[in-house]
C-alpha cells in the first residue's frame, strides 16, 4: 500500500529529528538557530525522487551536473562556523539542489547565490519560490569571479574546493566579515575561515579536512573536458 502524505511528512520528521540528534549533535553542532533550521528544512526535496529515503542519512548525494548535495553535518558544520546572527547580507557561491541556500535563508536577513550550471539553478530558484523562501538573490554564472555588481558581504560561503582562495571573493567581503571556503587539492580539502580585520589584514583559521566538488571558474580549476 503507497505512504501517503501524512504518514510520509511523519516519516520524514522523524527522519530530520534524528538526523539531527545523531548527525549534528552527537558531533559537536551546538547553536541553537542552526540546529532548528536542520530540523525545518525538508532535505528529502532537494534529491530525486528515487534518492529521497536515502535524503536524511550521513552522506552526500548526487543533484546532477556532476554535484552533489552535501552530507547534513558539514551543511550544519559550515552554516555554525559562519556565526549568524540574523541580519547578516551573505554571498553562496555553489547554489546546487538549493539546501544550504534554504538553511542560510533562515538564518540571515539575504542570500545571495551563483550557480555555473544553468539547470541547477533554475531548479533550485523554483524549489525555494515553491516553498515560500523569498530572500534569496540568483544569479547563473562564475562564482569564482565573485558577486557581477559591486557589493560587499558579512559573510561568503563556497561550496566547492579551491586551489585557493579567489582574490575575488576577499575583495567582496565585509570588513569583520567571514569567508568559508575548502581550499587545496581536487579529491581532499582544508576548510578554511578567512576574517577580515578593520586594517584589512585577513586572519586566516584551518577548522578541518573535508572533500568537495571541484569549484571550477576562472578563478579556480579548469574544466574538465
Amino acid at each position: 500500500m503507497p505512504i501517503n502524505n501524512v504518514e510520509h511528512g511523519m516519516i520524514s520528521s522523524r527522519a530530520r529529528e534524528r538526523m539531527v540528534r545523531k548527525q549534528l549533535v552527537e558531533r559537536g553542532i551546538i547553536d541553537p538557530r542552526v540546529l532548528t533550521v536542520m530540523r525545518s528544512v525538508l532535505r528529502h526535496l532537494f534529491v530525486d525522487e528515487a534518492l529521497a529515503g536515502r535524503a536524511y542519512s550521513d552522506m552526500s548525494l548526487p543533484i546532477g551536473e556532476g554535484q552533489t548535495i552535501s552530507q547534513p553535518f558539514i551543511v550544519a558544520r559550515m552554516t555554525e562556523s559562519l556565526q549568524l546572527l540574523g541580519d547578516e547580507e551573505v554571498l553562496e557561491i555553489g547554489t546546487g539542489s538549493g539546501y544550504q541556500t534554504s538553511v542560510l535563508a533562515g538564518l540571515c536577513r539575504k542570500v545571495y547565490t551563483i550557480e555555473r550550471h544553468q539547470k541547477l539553478a533554475e531548479k533550485a530558484r523554483r524549489k525555494l519560490r515553491n516553498l515560500n523562501i523569498h530572500n534569496v538573490i540568483y544569479r547563473t554564472g562564475d562564482g569564482t569571479l565573485g558577486w557581477p555588481e559591486p557589493r560587499l558581504f558579512d559573510r561568503i560561503l563556497v561550496t566547492a574546493g579551491a586551489p585557493v582562495v579567489p582574490e575575488n571573493l576577499i575583495d567582496q567581503l565585509a570588513v569583520d566579515g567571514f569567508l568559508l571556503i575548502p581550499e587545496g587539492g581536487a579529491e581532499s580539502q582544508e576548510l578554511v575561515r578567512l576574517i577580515k580585520q578593520k586594517d584589512g589584514s585577513i586572519k586566516r583559521e584551518i577548522l578541518e579536512l573535508c572533500r568537495f566538488v571541484p569549484l571550477v571558474g576562472a578563478k579556480g580549476w579548469a574544466e574538465k573536458e
